[in-house]
């Protein structure tokens, strides 16, 4: 790697090297200026090298690792990798075609060694100005040479980067591009603790696969709060199984090749839950080691559906607008319901052949709570039967008169 110098370096070395390309025509010189600026008289043999652009180099971008740790300690240095492109003018006498010869000779110096050797940069840095310009430069070190490749420019392009200088009227020239300059900071990387033990493992890669989940009551049984969780899939054990459920890692109450079991958490809310299975892998000394997170499967959901709990209260709710009361039912769920999920609740007439029914919103709550209170503004007198509604999750509804738990309804007024 190199530091702040190495740019520079790079410009003072392919002055050394074409200073043996330029002798092809007796008293031509190697210039570093604008050709705009500080250029050779119009019939003094010449060549001039200008750096008119650096772009990031495209290879090694992405090879710069994570630099810090998370207290700020420097794990590595810095690097900047950059691609730079030079205009080579040629000057001289045409009628003698001066400029074409120092052109030829350019192209072959730089066909025929592209790169820029150690020996290049040493014997460049000793010799003036340059041995005190940059003299602390150590762009020798750095472990992959900079090589020089032609770009084929079209004439539109060309005549874009002679456009920038103002006034000055084009030469003969070629462009080349150098790369790759990496620079790196002059910090003190803290090196990472030795390794003192190794410990190698060959297992083969074992995906687990969901390809359902029900409840252990039936396939088609609904899921609620009490009910116990089946998974079927494919390599569902591992060596440590676990069940990523509402964000936390749980662990399930069997587990086999093909099923696992587990009952429903309390802490998770109603409506469209997605779980994954979790393989962890037991590695580390002394054996059998420490979990660590290793495969997960495809993401599985499943309707987690609320229940309502008797009796209904009827009460009443203030009106946002300032107005009367109005009529309200509170209703008590054995899920929390979160302060932003989505509550509606769905009325409808218990008496045979009515088309009676309501849908009536929650207002936006506080906070998160498992007694709500939701205002029926304009519903009927009579019987219905009483549905929660919580991110698109019904509650259960039983319509066998004979049933002990037939409804829930309630009575309204």
């Amino acid at each position: 790697m190199s530091n702040y110098l190495a740019v520079a370096t790079v410009t003072g070395a392919l002055q050394h090297v074409l200073s043996g390309a330029a002798a092809a025509v007796p008293g031509a010189k190697v210039s570093t200026a604008r050709p705009d600026g500080a250029a050779p008289a119009a019939r003094d043999p010449g060549i001039n090298i200008f750096l008119y652009q650096v772009m990031p180099n495209a290879a090694y971008r992405n090879a710069d690792l994570p630099t810090r740790r998370a207290n700020g300690q420097v794990v590595q240095r810095p690097q900047a990798a950059l691609t730079l492109h030079y205009l080579f003018s040629f000057y001289g006498d045409e009628n003698n075609l001066e400029p074409q010869r120092l052109l030829g000779a350019l192209v072959r110096q730089l066909h025929a060694r592209p790169l820029l050797t150690h020996q290049d940069i040493v014997q460049t840095l000793a010799n003036p100005p340059y041995d005190t310009l940059l003299a602390t430069s150590n762009l020798a070190d750095q472990l992959d040479l900079v090589r020089f490749t032609p770009l084929g420019l079209s004439l539109e392009e060309l005549s874009k980067v002679w456009s920038i200088f103002f006034q000055s009227p084009y030469v003969l020239s070629v462009a080349y591009q150098g790369s790759a300059v990496l620079i790196e900071t002059d910090e003190t990387a803290q090196p990472a603790l030795p390794v003192q033990t190794r410990n190698l493992y060959v297992m083969p890669f074992r995906q687990p696969v969901i390809d359902k989940v029900s409840s252990t009551a039936g396939e088609s049984a609904p899921i609620f709060a009490p009910s116990t969780l089946q998974i079927d899939g494919k390599q569902l054990q591992g060596d440590v199984t676990a069940v990523l459920l509402g964000g936390v890692e749980r662990a399930p109450n069997s587990v086999g090749e093909k099923r696992i079991t587990l009952p429903v958490p309390g802490d998770l809310q109603a409506g469209a839950r997605s779980l994954q299975v979790v393989h962890k892998l037991l590695l580390g000394s002394p054996a059998p080691g420490t979990p660590h997170r290793g495969i997960e499967s495809n993401v599985a959901t499943f309707i987690l559906r609320p229940q309502i709990n008797l009796p209904i209260v009827k009460t009443t709710a203030p009106d946002p607008q300032g107005g009367p009361p109005s009529p309200a039912l509170q209703l008590t769920v054995d899920l929390t319901i979160g302060k932003e999920q989505r509550v509606a609740l769905l009325l409808n007439a218990t008496a045979p052949g009515s088309a009676l029914s309501y849908s009536f919103l929650l207002p936006p709550r506080l906070a998160d709570a498992n007694v709500v209170t939701i205002p029926i503004p304009g519903a009927a007198a009579g019987q219905f039967f009483v549905r929660l509604q919580i991110d698109g999750a019904e509650s259960a509804l039983d319509l066998d008169p004979l049933s002990a738990n037939f409804g829930p309804t309630v009575t309204l007024p």
